[in-house]
């Protein structure tokens, strides 16, 4: 046994405390990784902060190395960057990224992480797990030349579709949020701003983001006939009202879910590991550091998750940085 690594516990909704985590020495197909960075995911993290993840839907819920049970004690998160201090030689002092829980060192098998690219800076990597939810979301959408396309809700997830989309040719994009902070987070990404009173319709894609009834009501006032809105919201406990009657039959408007979950049927022939290795090629973007929006010490995370989760913290990705010590 190494010495005890540190993690982040949820101990019970809406309280977490960090506790020492067994460390073994890593075996022969296996990583030891120092923690750089991590990442909090604002919706689905701050749900599980909450203790909103519905019985249902706790073995669907479940982290790649969480620990523990929903609504508590749990270990959980998915957003790791760190460097590889023991392992193949292949991998041995490569910056990787991880579907790991906030924890200063971890072992892994070697094949759960993934080299992040020489022109990805460390912190913009821990990224890779919402862009790669943008990917299937846009791989799902199969948006077309030309589209006229809104994102509804900037939060991490829906700004990281919009900012896949402002690469898109002759595509209208634009990102519609009642945040008129969230203007500036568009501006940095390259595409329009709107509240959503003011967003242009007509669209032939909406792909929602927001997590309220109302702004998926508003994605569907926004589409042209015969228009999709793809729905990437996950609502937790919450159910949501739509208005399917009005002319939502006689325009032939389509909703469609998308989850990062499992890989797009579209793309049957790509793996989850060529999903996210696109998804970290794209972070070459420096355009994407505007999505990293708030930063603190690991040891500082029992006092900052309630502010994260309650919006008192305002932030995108809310990043987490481990000391050289971690």
């Amino acid at each position: 046994m190494k010495a005890a690594a540190r993690a982040f516990w949820l101990r019970s909704p809406g309280e977490g405390e960090i506790r020492e985590a067994p460390l073994a020495a890593p075996g022969a197909d296996e990583v030891l990784v120092r923690s750089l960075y991590s990442g909090v995911s604002r919706g689905t993290e701050t749900l599980v902060f909450r203790g909103q993840v519905p019985e249902s839907q706790h073995a669907a819920m479940r982290a790649p190395f969480q620990e523990g049970d929903f609504p508590g004690p749990v270990k959980y998160g998915y957003l790791s960057v760190g460097v590889v201090e023991e392992g193949p030689p292949a991998l041995k002092g490569r910056t990787v990224f991880c579907l790991y829980p906030h924890q200063t060192r971890y072992v892994v098998p070697a094949s759960a992480v993934t080299v992040v690219p020489d022109d990805v800076p460390a912190r913009r990597a821990v990224l890779a797990g919402t862009v790669e939810t943008a990917v299937n979301a846009l791989w799902d959408a199969a948006p077309l030349v030309g589209d006229r396309i809104a994102v509804v809700g900037g939060g991490m997830v829906g700004s990281s579709v919009a900012a896949l989309l402002a690469r898109f040719p002759g595509a209208r994009v634009q990102l519609v949020d009642a945040d008129p902070a969230r203007a500036e987070t568009a501006e940095a990404l390259g595409v329009g701003f709107a509240s959503p009173a003011d967003a242009l319709g007509d669209c032939d894609l909406v792909v929602h983001a927001s997590a309220t009834e109302q702004g998926l009501a508003r994605s569907l006032e926004l589409l042209s006939a015969e228009g999709t809105v793809l729905e990437l919201s996950w609502y937790g406990d919450r159910e949501v009202s739509l208005p399917l009657g009005e002319a939502f039959h006689s325009r032939r408007l389509v909703i469609r879910s998308s989850q990062v979950g499992t890989v797009s049927p579209a793309r049957g022939n790509r793996s989850y590991g060529d999903r996210l290795a696109l998804a970290l090629k794209l972070l070459a973007d420096p355009a994407l550091d505007a999505l990293i929006t708030g930063e603190s010490a690991f040891e500082e995370l029992p006092a900052v998750m309630p502010g994260l989760a309650s919006g008192e913290i305002p932030a995108l990705c809310h990043l987490v940085r481990y000391g050289k010590s971690a």
